[in-house]
């Protein structure tokens, strides 16, 4: 079956969805139909996110499977948010990488708890 057309092949907006037909029974419904988020990706970016889906999320995964690097898969997986009509939150890290590396030296030691080692690097006291 050939992919719905998303965009117009002629001035490249959005199309919209006005028709529903069942093949079943041959009812037929008119109106304006919203495709979903999904809908709003590129042939590309839906390949990306199958890929993403089929990895199980983990972009090392997706490092060995498509031979790019953990920056590009980072930068196309904000694409696709964006384009998802998503905002991409910069996250800003609470502790500092000596302090990351002190908490988790002390949870493998035992000398804190995991729960304790979240709070931590959750950033809280």
């Amino acid at each position: 079956m050939t992919q719905v057309l998303t965009n117009c092949p002629v001035c490249g907006e959005k199309l919209s969805v006005t028709r529903l037909h069942c093949r079943s029974c041959d009812t037929t419904i008119d109106g304006h139909f919203e495709m979903g988020r999904i809908a709003r990706l590129n042939p590309s970016q839906l390949d990306f996110v199958e890929t993403f889906i089929r990895c199980e999320g983990k972009l090392n995964r997706m490092e060995k499977e498509l031979d790019l690097s953990y920056p590009t898969l980072r930068a196309r997986l904000t694409e696709v948010i964006r384009t998802m009509g998503f905002q991409v939150g910069e996250e800003t890290p609470s502790i500092s990488e000596e302090e990351r590396h002190r908490i988790l030296d002390e949870l493998a030691s035992g000398k804190i708890s995991p729960e304790e080692a979240m709070l931590l690097l959750e950033g809280e006291p």
